[in-house]
């Protein structure tokens, strides 16, 4: 963990080196944040929660298809977060679906696992995928 950075730095880290490498992968253009976290007051969440917002859903999405998935969920943490019972629940479903679904402690995990997918032949998984239902990458 580096010290004074937040999850918010590390996803910030992701999405900048994602611009950066858009020339060699265009489709990382369309990576994008799912803002479902973060303080809100109580009419704010109830109106969020109207207009779709889930509880579990992964912080990171690219809905770009490669190897065997139809697109890449990342779960980013830092520190000592843990996935939530909503996360894990939303992680399995993505995976069952066909997604690639991933859980990365701080963004050098994430950059990897985001070129390893992009990297992707057709048919091919990430070779961290045959080791759990969803991998946790530290």
């Amino acid at each position: 963990m580096r010290i004074g950075r937040t999850e918010a730095d590390e996803q910030k880290a992701v999405i900048q080196w994602c611009i950066l490498m858009e020339k060699r992968w265009p489709e990382l253009e369309y990576i994008y944040h799912v803002p479902n976290g973060g303080s809100r007051n109580r009419i704010e969440a109830a109106n969020l929660k109207e207009e779709g917002v889930k509880a579990g859903v992964p912080d990171l999405e690219l809905p770009a298809a490669r190897g065997r998935y139809t697109g890449l969920h990342i779960e980013l943490k830092h520190g000592n977060n843990k996935v939530t019972a909503d996360q894990d629940r939303f992680l399995k479903a993505l995976r069952k679906m066909g997604r690639c679904a991933v859980v990365c402690y701080e963004a050098e995990p994430a950059i990897q696992v985001i070129s390893e997918y992009m990297r992707l032949s057709p048919g091919q998984h990430l070779s961290c995928d045959v080791l759990s239902e969803y991998p946790i990458l530290k």
